[in-house]
Parts: C-alpha cells; structure tokens; sequence
C-alpha cells in the first residue's frame, strides 16, 4: 500500500511555465486524498525567478547549479526520501514530471492504481496541444512516429514516469546525465528484475517549444521530424 507519495519537477530558468505545472500537480493531488503528495521543484542553474515561483505556490524548492536534468531529479527525489526518515521505501511512490509539462488531474491516481496491481514503475506518453510557430506537416508527421497499438508502448519520457522508491533506489537512482536520464533509469530498473509497465493510459501534455532545456531532448526530436518530413 502506498502511503506517500513525492513529485519532483527539475526546471531551468522556466518562471513563464511552473505556475500552471504546478497547478496541474496540485489537481492531480487532489485526486489521490488522503494519501499525502510532496511535490519539489529544482531550480538548476536558474537566472530567473522559478524557486520564488515554486515558494509562492507551497511547494519545497532545492537549489542547484549542475545544469543537467539528471542530477536535478536526483537531488529532487533525495529531498523528498529525507522529509520521510524511517518511512519503508516499498511505501513511498515517486513521481516525475517537467515544468513545460501540465499532468493531468489522474496522473498519479492512475500511476498509484498499477502500483496497487504490482507494478513497481510506470511510463507514461506524452501529447502536444500548441503546434504554433511549426510546420503545418508537423502535428501529422509526429503522430506518426510516436504512434503505438493496443494499451501498451515503449516509450519513456521524464515528464511521465512514476516509481516505487524501493526499486529506485535498488536501481541507483536517476544519474546525473544531461539527457537520457529517463531510459538510463529504466534500463537500470530492468537490470534489477523490477516490473514496470508501458502505460498508454496515462498522457502528459508537454511543450512544443522549440528552445528546449535537454540536449538531444524532446524539442531536437521535433526539429529532426520538421525537417526529415518535409514535404
């Protein structure tokens, strides 16, 4: 049974786009009452005002200057396992997200529903409402590449991915890589035996900017469709 649960939400200079992140997150909290839900912001190497927008919302905030979305959420979910001292780890969910993202209001009741059914970790997908400023073939082109049959996918994104933090930790965590971290950590959870499940269930909508935060991230993978399908 899990009875806490931690989001971490690693974020580069991203004042524009945390508050309405974080509004998401407090929704879908809502949904899981009364399983307490802890949510921490890592602001690395920010220039703006991002921890003052975390601060204003509620929620817990740690400072680093890595620069490398691995090491954030590393240091995010290593606050949260301190808030929890003696807590068991098969007892705690830990869950990820980014700050261009907005979750929506069952991320974590559906995420906690396959924890109940056994699962030790969850892939979420992720959708994309705003095409403004791409090419007209884009919202097409990508559909195609990220499509997938039946309930199931292989796709893992860290704006989508939830956690037993038993089995994280058994894994060694996220490391500090500066994109990747997300299929490093999977790989990493399967090399200990653990269960997890693509989950085709549970969509995140994400950013289309095409300034993204990661190396090789999200955004590189749209400008390569925008360009390789061009018609």
């Amino acid at each position: 049974m899990i009875g806490h649960v931690g989001v971490v939400v690693p974020a580069h200079d991203e004042e524009a786009a945390l508050p309405s992140c974080l509004i998401a997150l407090m929704a879908a909290a809502d949904r899981i009452r009364p399983v307490p839900v802890s949510i921490c912001v890592v602001a690395d190497a920010c220039t703006d005002q991002t921890a003052d927008c975390a601060r204003l919302a509620g929620v817990a905030v740690v400072r680093i200057r890595a620069r490398c979305v691995g090491a954030a959420r590393s240091a995010g979910i290593r606050h949260l396992l301190r808030t929890l001292p003696g807590v068991s780890a098969d007892t705690i969910w830990l869950a990820t997200t980014d700050a261009d993202s907005h979750v929506p209001a069952h991320w974590l009741r559906r995420q906690l529903g396959y924890a109940e059914d056994g699962w030790d970790a969850v892939a979420g997908t992720v959708t994309v409402a705003d095409w403004t400023g791409h090419p007209p073939h884009l919202p097409d082109t990508f559909a195609a590449h990220y499509a997938h049959a039946g309930p199931a996918h292989r796709h893992v994104h860290g704006a989508n991915l939830g956690v037993r933090a038993s089995a994280y930790l058994a894994a060694g965590g996220f490391r500090p890589l500066p994109t990747g971290e997300d299929h490093d950590l999977l790989a990493a959870l399967a090399a200990t035996g653990t269960t997890a499940v693509h989950a085709a269930d549970i969509a995140v909508e994400t950013s289309s900017r095409r300034g993204g935060r990661a190396p090789a991230g999200f955004s590189d993978l749209l400008r390569r469709l925008a360009v390789d399908a061009q018609p």
